[in-house]
């Protein structure tokens, strides 16, 4: 599995990184505020720099910005997934479909997904999201609570293909997979990105 970020490629760059800022800060001290100034205080300057990076990495809107402007020369890296999202769930064969909305809040380390239908609301327990052949995939485990109190809470997973498809002249993103819950249903779901609002109420109830 590929998560959003590798670790180690993160690592190196965050050492690079604060490194090259840490000595441009102190050539600007030295040049035009301290003469004197050590060398060595970049060792001081080095932490602070390393930690405001960081910041800017796991912030969310910061995040989103290095994630579209990385994604710009880089392609194939993992899509970013926020935003309201509307589709239908196959419960099976014969059956009506059931409509359904789906919140996606995601950052480099982290997903949640909020998945709404008229009877039941989900919470994530777990969502991975990987490339394997070249292909994007999202894997999700979560507990849904039926909205009828008589009903238990049971546990699924989804296995969702991430892909481009387009609607008319507009190219839209597109979850679609099959679940299997603890309670022995299997069927399909699909969802396809409306808009990138993160705080749209897409509860039924």
């Amino acid at each position: 599995m590929f998560r959003i970020i590798n670790f180690k490629i993160l690592i190196r760059s965050i050492a690079i990184i604060t490194t090259i800022l840490s000595i441009l800060i102190y050539e600007v001290v030295h040049r035009y505020w301290d003469n004197d100034i050590p060398l060595i205080r970049v060792i001081s300057i080095a932490p602070l720099v390393s930690l405001l990076i960081i910041l800017v990495l796991s912030s969310g809107i910061s995040s989103r910005a290095v994630w579209w402007g990385v994604r710009k020369i880089d392609k194939s890296l993992f899509p970013d997934l926020n935003g309201t999202w509307e589709g239908e769930i196959l419960i099976g064969e014969g059956r009506p479909l059931l409509p359904a909305r789906a919140r996606i809040r995601q950052t480099l380390f982290q997903t949640w997904i909020d998945i709404h239908t008229e009877t039941s609301k989900s919470q994530t327990l777990e969502s991975t999201p990987a490339v394997e052949g070249g292909q994007c995939k999202l894997y999700y485990s979560y507990r849904a609570n039926p909205k009828n109190p008589d009903w238990h809470s049971y546990y699924g997973t989804t296995i969702f293909d991430v892909r481009h498809v387009t609607i008319g002249s507009e190219v839209i993103l597109e979850l679609s997979g099959q679940y299997f819950t603890d309670r022995k249903s299997n069927g399909r779901v699909r969802f396809r990105q409306i808009n990138k609002d993160v705080h749209e109420d897409v509860s039924y109830y």
